[in-house]
């Protein structure tokens, strides 16, 4: 009987272990690539627009994961930003159903690995003294040998981490040129000079946005259509545009294309209808461009006869030779605190200069429009009429009367949502009155920041150009046209947040701790002033033959000053052990929770739960006949 219950107890133990395995393998097939993302921002999801590109994918697409490991050994930043990008790359090949082929390579010193990094456009950066380097990059190669390259991964992007890779296997997917339109009213393209007789040079702007992207210019005079091959249009200081011209732009953008858009109230470079024999006449001319009738249409208020000016951001300039430089509001150094750094397009700027910039806003009663900021002022800001800054000989005079806004004014902003024409008079085949999803349009309210003078220096040096940039105007102009010419999908994609958590507690005890030091320490120092004092009208009253030795009263004043030293020293001290006592304490919770109140709280639940299934089968017994 004892050996038919042990064999009885064998085999339900190998049944067991058997429905065990069964069920594991049952639930690893049904639940095969199932997640489940509890993290604050939801880190390991990827958003909507990344997830649409990786299904997007055609031909395969083989990234290489270019990591260090036994280099970075002793770089634990380094080794944790690795760890969650190759999380990232694995959550991206899994959603892209086998078109995402990923590679991770450890290229160690002196290895083809190496080579074969440095070949494919990846950077190495020196770790050590000794000149040690890592490599930490991702390079990618498609089905046609077309190819990209992140030449090194910035932990301290990490916000763009999925930007910026969902950006190289767009490129590697669609790995022609991004066709962009330029329609502009100012000189940006070379030209002849006819006063100096001589070529001038495109703007340096210019010259980047050739290099980058497949330019066209488009001819205000005779636009009617926008080819459907062009990614993005660029507008630059459209002054009395036709409504040809005009309707052209607005189908292009309900159609799905993107648009930039550079407008001024006053730009300083526009030469048009100058006329040499009478300065005065173009110095007092209208210099301002508008889209009136598409801003209106498309919820955006912008007045092309106000000026912003910001006392806070005015940069110094002079005014004449041997003169002091003054500062001009009008004239504006913004920097990295008015930028959006949730946005691709000025996340990684520091500094931006505008002149005479106008500024925008959402009109009332837009619904189905959104207005977000990408460059804009201080709070001091206020906006004046253009006249003020005609003829200006002081610009102090600027500041008279000055009330500002209180508010940030916005001086370039992305408009996104359903937008409507501004020609629902216009009918015909193929004319629409509405986009159909969400439009992309980057609207900016200052041509002169495009301009060389303000932002970056060109010289010739042995046949080459060379450009010194002391402002981030062309990046600017650069990462706004390379945004726009993506996907919307590509677009969409926005600053995520990062896996680096700040123990934001423990610094609250530290700043806590560290106020009370400084609280001592002016303690400490202000009665030793009072003491110093004291001893000096002590000294000033003793007699000259007396001046080398201490009175009672010093003594006795010196004394009480040492010892009370000693106590604030000691109180100091205490400080700093309540600051380590109370992480000690901190970290000791963490540790009970995680260690002990957790699989507490696990078991009394099954307990409970355990308990609950039997009372209810007894109740199910009780009441049987």
């Amino acid at each position: 009987m004892a050996f038919n219950r042990k064999a009885l107890s064998g085999s339900a133990l190998i049944v067991l272990g058997v429905l065990l395995v069964a069920v594991l393998l049952l639930v690893n097939v049904l639940f095969r690539g199932a997640r489940l993302d509890l993290t604050q921002g939801h880190l390991y999801t990827l958003s909507a627009g990344t997830r649409n590109i990786l299904k997007s994918i055609d031909e395969p697409i083989n990234l290489y994961f270019f990591y260090s490991d036994k280099g970075s050994q002793d770089i634990p930043q380094v080794r944790s930003y690795a760890a969650r990008v190759r999380e990232m790359l694995q959550e991206m090949a899994a959603h892209a159903g086998g078109k995402l082929k990923l590679h991770v390579i450890d290229p160690v010193p002196f290895s083809e690995d190496e080579d074969r990094a440095s070949s494919m456009g990846l950077q190495s950066i020196p770790v050590s003294a000794a000149g040690d380097k890592i490599f930490l990059g991702i390079a990618g190669t498609n089905s046609t040998n077309g190819q990209a390259a992140i030449p090194f991964l910035q932990p301290d992007k990490e916000a763009f981490l999925e930007y910026d890779i969902a950006k190289l296997i767009h490129e590697l997917e669609v790995p022609h040129k991004p066709v962009v339109g330029l329609l502009s009213g100012l000189p940006l393209a070379a030209r002849f000079d006819p006063a100096t007789r001589q070529m001038r040079q495109p703007w340096a702007v210019d010259q980047q946005w050739t290099q980058l992207f497949d330019v066209r210019n488009l001819d205000a005079a005779t636009l009617k259509t926008i080819d459907k091959d062009m990614n993005v249009v660029i507008v630059v200081h459209p002054r009395q545009l036709s409504d040809d011209a005009q309707f052209a732009i607005d189908q292009f953008v309900l159609r799905g294309g993107h648009l930039l858009v550079f407008v001024d109230p006053m730009a300083e470079l526009d030469d048009s209808g100058a006329d040499p024999s009478n300065p005065m006449a173009a110095m007092m001319a209208d210099h301002s461009s508008d889209l009136p009738r598409l801003f209106k249409a498309w919820g955006v208020e912008y007045d092309p006869h106000q000026v912003v000016l910001d006392r806070s951001r005015a940069l110094a300039i002079s005014m004449g030779e041997g003169q002091a430089p003054v500062r001009h509001p009008g004239i504006l150094g913004l920097a990295a605190a008015d930028f959006n750094h949730d946005d691709v397009v000025t996340a990684s700027l520091n500094t931006i200069n505008v002149s005479t910039a106008g500024h925008f806003d959402l009109a009332k009663g837009a619904v189905d429009e959104k207005l977000e900021p990408l460059i804009q002022t201080s709070s001091d800001a206020m906006s004046v009429s253009v006249d003020r800054l005609r003829m200006l000989a002081d610009p102090s005079t600027l500041l008279a009367d000055y009330k500002p806004a209180g508010s940030p004014l916005l001086i370039a902003a992305r408009l996104t949502g359903t937008l409507k024409t501004a020609f629902p008079e216009r009918h015909g085949e193929g004319t629409l009155a509405s986009s159909s999803g969400q439009s992309q349009v980057v609207l900016v309210a200052d041509t002169d920041l495009l301009s060389d003078r303000m932002w970056v220096q060109v010289r010739s040096f042995l046949g080459q150009t060379l450009m010194n940039a002391f402002a981030n105007n062309g990046d600017f102009a650069v990462n706004a046209v390379d945004n726009l010419a993506g996907s919307g999908d590509l677009i969409a994609i926005r600053g995520r947040a990062t896996s680096q958590r700040p123990f934001s507690t423990v610094e609250a005890i530290k700043r806590s701790a560290d106020e009370r030091f400084r609280a001592k320490e002016s303690d400490l120092q202000r009665e030793l002033s009072d003491t110093e004092r004291k001893l000096s009208e002590l000294q000033s009253a003793k007699s000259q033959d007396q001046a080398m030795v201490l009175s009672s009263e010093q003594k006795t004043e010196l004394d009480n000053f040492l010892k009370r030293k000693v106590e604030i020293r000691k109180e100091l001290r205490a400080v700093r052990r309540q600051l380590d006592a109370q992480i000690e304490v901190l970290g000791t919770r963490l540790k009970l929770i995680n260690i002990l109140l957790m699989p507490l709280l696990v078991t009394f639940g099954a307990l409970a739960y355990a308990w609950w299934r039997a009372q209810r089968r007894r109740g199910a017994q009780g009441g049987r006949p």
